[in-house]
């Protein structure tokens, strides 16, 4: 029964693609479903379409004094309704076409075995990355094997069986009004081309080795006899060199064998780096992975789905970021629409980051770079944008945006928000504080975090008190009735924009403090900070949201914006500021009370400040719940009604470290969120800030072992049941601290 942990797999098929099982570079993605036939859909992080890449924003700053003055006025519905007017952009509920590009699909390959094959079993191999199909025709087994491979960066395919067999191969891809496509097969080479009208153009190539004979037809193409088809998939678009990028990508199908072996190792070493295990029931154990789910559905334990779910997160990341230059999206780099849900873009207020929370614990801090060299990217439409829309130095960053790495307002409704380069700040420093690179911090990270700080000198308005007011400002993306049917409420000084604004400060005055710059401009960083205005409590002792205590429209909305300095933030804690924590507490509470989380990425946000909390039993019921109520049988996480996104599966691998390994306070609390049903097992590998490796092992809920080999800091604390504790030695150095 052992032979089936770390692998997906199923006796029946997927008949549709989101039951598929993905694989991915990060450059190039498939996902593989099917039922008589193969289907791989195929991605390349590039292809978005590509018709919006030139818009740029327009100067309307000098609007901004009658926006504070009608928020200050207390008039609500008048300030909204002004300020997306001016400030919101077009997209969203204006009822107007948007200006975010949709990432779509490059097309789809077919490989059908001729003769009725009966389908046996699928897998996917997390440890590995392979994809793998069973079918039977007649008495010959047929295999079908998948991976993408992270050295080449091209897509594998092969078909083998000890029979000979026939193949019918074609490319496809849907139809789309402004889209053409042509389909040609010469010289050994199936090969699709595409071309958005106004957009980018694409290309998939299809290399193929066989021992059997290949047929042209007029729509597809004929192998007979044969008893191996190798395949490499490659796909290009006109982002920079169409033809160069084919050229650049291109192994030989014939090498299929040594290919799959250098893949494997080199991702088994990738995936290697955390080890997670928990007491598992033998009954589970060899059952497929939809029998498992539903086991979970009817309220069965199953201690070895949640290992898979994690080291399924895990395997996402790495999966849609390794090779490639782009983050993930809302989807990772998986899409079969043309038109999918949210353009399948980048969402600034939870998504993005929440894809990325996980990335540095669990020691993938390659995955990180994609993420850091996009934001970069936004750096000089950024600053544009700041000064065309707000009067300001510094930067600002959308809501809601693409590829192309342009600061337009294009979600008119959520967009008038000044939080988002604050927020995905946060990562930028998480990657000096786990690496220590002094290098990156200064030629990466520091100038950004100074030009966050620079809109908030400009953009802050001090009161009559001298208090630095954040105004217009927004809770993404909560609301209230007051403001009748704009979304979100526009209002100043929110909770989350004040934490936001705090942390960001934060980042730049320890840059500064670190590289030994610009002390004059930390210490007027520090004085802003200090002027902030207060994180309000409110008359029922909950954490207030807005500046006012206002009533709310949807007591259990899916969005916990406030609560950010509980988690991923670590500004309310019981040592620092004991009231706020208490309030973020009743906040929770009392937004779950009211159906709160009901989105798979919420859910998993829950996981995560319940683990903060070292709250066992909500931590462990908001985590089942994911995967109880939020996935697909392939253990992709949903969002109502069912749309695929993969935020609640990388926020569920965080939510897991938090429960055993909780970093806050300048303290790696222990075990602290540890459920009963996790009675024993262990955590190895796992970062945290200073650059320090954690391995941890348990029994009967018990610490057993514990070890950490020092980064670049050569000292960390820790905390076990109230216990403080810390090791201290040279950089590379493991302590054993309990045995």
């Amino acid at each position: 029964m052992g032979e089936f942990m770390g692998k997906l797999f199923y006796y029946t098929p997927a008949s549709e693609w989101i039951d598929g099982l993905p694989i991915g570079n990060g450059r190039l993605a498939g996902m593989i479903w099917g039922e008589a036939q193969d289907y791989m859909t195929l991605n390349h992080e590039w292809l978005w379409t590509g018709r919006n890449r030139k818009r740029k924003t327009q100067p309307v700053s000098s609007a901004l004094p009658l926006i504070r003055h009608t928020i200050q006025k207390g008039d609500p519905f008048t300030a909204t309704a002004l300020a997306n007017a001016v400030l919101g952009g077009k997209g969203g509920i204006s009822g107007l076409p948007g200006g975010v590009d949709d990432y779509q699909p490059a097309g789809e390959l077919c490989i059908k075995v001729l003769g009725h094959p009966r389908f046996v079993s699928r897998e996917l191999d997390l440890s590995t990355g392979v994809v793998k199909t069973q079918r039977t025709l007649g008495c010959a087994q047929i295999t079908s094997a998948f991976f993408a491979d992270c050295i080449s960066q091209c897509l594998f395919s092969k078909v083998s069986s000890e029979a000979p067999f026939s193949l019918e191969i074609s490319l496809n891809r849907e139809a789309e009004e402004g889209t053409t496509v042509s389909t040609v097969y010469q010289d050994g080479l199936l090969r699709l081309d595409g071309a958005v009208s106004g957009g980018i153009q694409f290309a998939v190539q299809i290399k193929l080795f066989t021992d059997g004979q290949a047929v042209p037809q007029k729509d597809n193409l004929i192998i007979n006899g044969a008893t191996s088809v190798c395949f490499v998939v490659n796909a290009a678009t006109s982002h920079e060199n169409l033809e160069l990028e084919l050229s650049n990508y291109d192994p030989d199908p014939a090498q299929y064998e040594e290919r799959e072996k250098i893949h494997c190792h080199a991702f088994e070493n990738l995936m290697g780096r955390v080890d997670f295990a928990l007491n598992e029931d033998a009954e589970p154990a060899g059952l497929p992975t939809n029998e498992r789910i539903s086991r979970i559905k009817s309220g069965k334990t199953d201690n070895g789905i949640a290992k898979l779910y994690f080291d399924y997160g895990r395997y996402l990341l790495l999966s849609s970021t390794i090779c490639g230059q782009l983050p993930a999206n809302l989807q990772g780099k998986w899409n079969s629409s043309l038109t999918p849900a949210w353009n399948c873009d980048y969402h600034f207020d939870i998504n993005i980051e929440m894809n990325y929370w996980m990335a540095e614990p669990a020691g993938m801090t390659e995955c990180v770079q994609p993420l850091v060299r996009f934001v970069k990217s936004f750096l000089q439409s950024g600053k544009e944008a700041a000064k065309n829309l707000y009067g300001c130095r510094g930067i600002w960053l959308p809501i809601q945006t693409d590829a192309w790495g342009i600061s337009t307002p294009e979600s008119y409704g959520w967009d008038v928000w000044i939080g988002a380069a604050a927020w995905i700040a946060r990562h930028l420093w998480d990657h000096y504080r786990y690496s220590g690179d002094i290098r990156y911090l200064k030629e990466e990270a520091y100038g950004f975090f100074t030009a966050v700080a620079e809109f908030y000198e400009d953009y802050l308005q001090q009161d009559q008190n001298g208090v630095f007011q954040i105004i217009p400002s927004q809770s993404p993306e909560n609301h209230i009735d007051a403001i009748g049917c704009f979304p979100v409420l526009i209002d100043q000084s929110s909770a989350m924009d004040v934490q936001l604004c705090y942390d960001a400060l934060s980042y730049a005055i320890r840059s500064a403090e670190i590289l030994n710059v610009d002390q004059d401009k930390a210490e007027k960083w520090k004085a802003i900070q200090k002027g902030l205005p207060p994180f309000q409590i409110g008359t029922d002792g909950r954490l207030m949201e807005w500046y006012r205590e206002y009533p709310e429209k949807e007591p259990g909305h899916r969005h916990l914006s406030h609560l950010y300095g509980l988690y991923p933030s670590d500004l309310f804690t019981p040592r620092t500021r004991p009231e706020q924590y208490k309030a973020a507490i009743r906040s929770l509470k009392h937004r779950l009370s009211y159906g709160g989380g009901h989105t798979g990425w919420s859910r998993a946000w829950v996981a995560c400040l319940f683990a903060r909390l070292g709250d066992p039993d909500n931590f462990y019921e908001h985590f089942t719940a994911l995967i109880k109520d939020f996935t697909t049988v392939s253990l992709l996480n949903l969002h109502p009604p069912y749309i695929f996104q993969i935020d609640g599966n990388l926020g569920g691998v965080s939510a897991v470290i938090e429960s055993i390994v909780s970093y806050y306070d300048q303290t790696a609390h222990l075990l602290q969120a540890l459920p009963k049903e996790w009675n024993s097992g262990h955590l190895n590998g796992i970062h945290i800030p200073g650059g320090h490796i954690v391995s941890i092992s348990w029994s009967n809920r018990m610490l057993s072992h514990l070890s950490v080999t020092l980064g670049f800091e050569r000292s960390v604390q820790f905390e076990y049941q109230g216990r403080i504790f810390s090791a201290q030695g040279e950089s590379g150095q493991t302590i054993v601290l309990k045995q």
